[in-house]
């Protein structure tokens, strides 16, 4: 873009929203009006015109009749101002109006036969006659050779259009005016909830908890911004208060393993002679290992919250399921009963997703199930429609079903038989969750009976 046009689209680009909404606004109304003017004035114009030519015509027609039956009167009586010339063959001027030249026709010769072949009606300008301002003319053919010269003056239509313009150009821009008055009023009416909603923004802080921005009483586009932006707020809210209990959560769950390594460390530093340092190392090990279990639980949430998810691929249910049977080192008889329910004829079910992340899912169901299960877990596959589904089921004491959904809160434990010394931190089923719900999918917990089976819902890969 040339700089001569940047300049001022950037100048534009700069004013506030009231007042390029109320020139946009006044420009197309200046460009309306000013084309209905056109337009009006045109028409009005036409319509005056062939109102007199109207009226010339019926004259003459009425003049050549009373020639045809040789009863015209000298003068010619005109009682509308009409101007009326009666011309012989020769040219001469035989019955006229009072008003009019009884010596020089209106029209020369020439001129007088083509009025009379095209029958259209002629401006004619009436000073040189001594008649005032422009005529409307119009030759009519009469017996014996005779033409019939009838005229009326323009002069009123024109005072009127004349008067009607003045008007015009004298109104516009008072209406203009006006109107740009009522739309910078409208427009700023209009804007002042959105005003409102930058002021309750500039209010809502960081430390600021629970505000909301102020929601019009009109159930229009700003009302429904406001309400959209609210929600936003909302879930910000939620956001953050999940954050704040997940860094306080972790501290938490951070804070014992590392109390546990620094009073191991102390009492064999106090007391090296009569310490077991083989002992002293495997309990620290044990709680660096919870703390890098812990470490890795935070990563992946952290990856799944920010919807960071790795490769997608086909993954085959049914052999990440007897893999991870593999992996634990079960089989019927220590109590892990692998039972797809997919026939070998039939293909095994595949779903589109990140190998590792389902593996994982998984995995933290098993080490949840055989935690708890009295003496068997199940894993079972099979297809539904589009959906996949994956359970794991125990045999355990179960979970009562008012707590079935809470226990996929983060850092959830709901018993004895769930402590930190016994399950991990409880983000196992956090994890699983926020996995699943990120592959589309669902998961929830269901009674077995006995025990508990955890179902995972999956799209199937088309």
């Amino acid at each position: 873009m040339p700089a001569s046009l940047a300049r001022p689209v950037t100048w534009w680009r700069r004013q506030s929203l009231r007042l390029r909404v109320t020139a946009a606004a006044t420009a197309v109304l200046a460009l309306a009006l000013a084309a209905s003017a056109y337009v009006f004035v045109a028409v009005l114009g036409e319509a005056l015109v062939r109102g007199i030519d109207d009226q010339v015509y019926q004259r003459g027609r009425e003049i050549v009749a009373l020639s045809d039956a040789n009863r015209l009167s000298d003068p010619v009586v005109s009682s509308d101002n009409t101007i009326v010339q009666v011309l012989d063959r020769e040219g001469r001027i035989v019955d006229a109006t009072p008003n009019t030249d009884r010596l020089v026709p209106l029209l020369p010769a020439a001129s007088r036969e083509a009025a009379v072949r095209t029958g259209s009606p002629l401006f004619l300008d009436g000073r040189p006659y001594a008649l005032p301002g422009p005529l409307r003319v119009r030759a009519l053919s009469a017996d014996h050779g005779v033409t019939v010269i009838v005229a009326r003056s323009f002069a009123e239509v024109e005072s009127s259009m004349v008067t009607i313009g003045h008007v015009l150009i004298a109104g516009m821009p008072l209406l203009l005016a006006l109107l740009a008055a009522v739309s910078w009023l409208v427009v700023g009416r209009t804007l002042r909830p959105i005003a409102l909603l930058r002021r309750g923004a500039a209010e809502v802080g960081a430390t600021a908890r629970s505000r909301r921005l102020p929601v019009p009483e009109a159930r229009d586009e700003v009302h429904a911004l406001a309400t959209t932006l609210n929600d936003m707020l909302g879930r910000l809210e939620e956001a953050d208060a999940r954050q704040r209990a997940l860094v306080s959560d972790a501290a938490h769950e951070l804070r014992s393993p590392l109390a546990s390594i620094r009073l191991q460390l102390e009492v064999a530093l106090s007391h090296p002679e009569g310490q077991d340092w083989t002992e002293t190392a495997e309990g620290v090990l044990e709680d660096t290992l919870r703390l890098s279990r812990l470490a890795e639980d935070l990563l992946a949430l952290a990856r799944l919250d920010e919807g960071r998810l790795g490769r997608r691929e086909p993954v085959d249910l049914v052999s990440m399921a007897r893999r991870t049977a593999e992996r634990y080192g079960l089989d019927l008889d220590l109590g892990l009963d692998l039972a797809p329910s997919v026939s070998p004829v039939v293909a095994s079910p595949v779903v589109l997703g990140d190998t590792l992340d389902l593996r994982r899912v998984l995995a933290n169901l098993v080490d949840n199930a055989l935690r708890h299960a009295a003496s068997a877990v199940g894993i079972g596959v099979r297809a539904e429609g589009s959906v996949a589904e994956l359970t794991v089921t125990d045999d355990g004491p179960g979970i009562r079903p008012e707590d079935r959904e809470r226990v996929f809160d983060r850092f959830t434990r709901l018993d004895d038989a769930r402590s930190r010394d016994d399950g991990g931190a409880g983000l196992g089923l956090a994890i699983v969750r926020t996995t699943v719900e990120a592959h589309g999918g669902t998961v929830h917990l269901e009674d077995a009976s006995p025990g508990l089976r955890a179902v995972v819902r999956l799209p199937l890969a088309r």
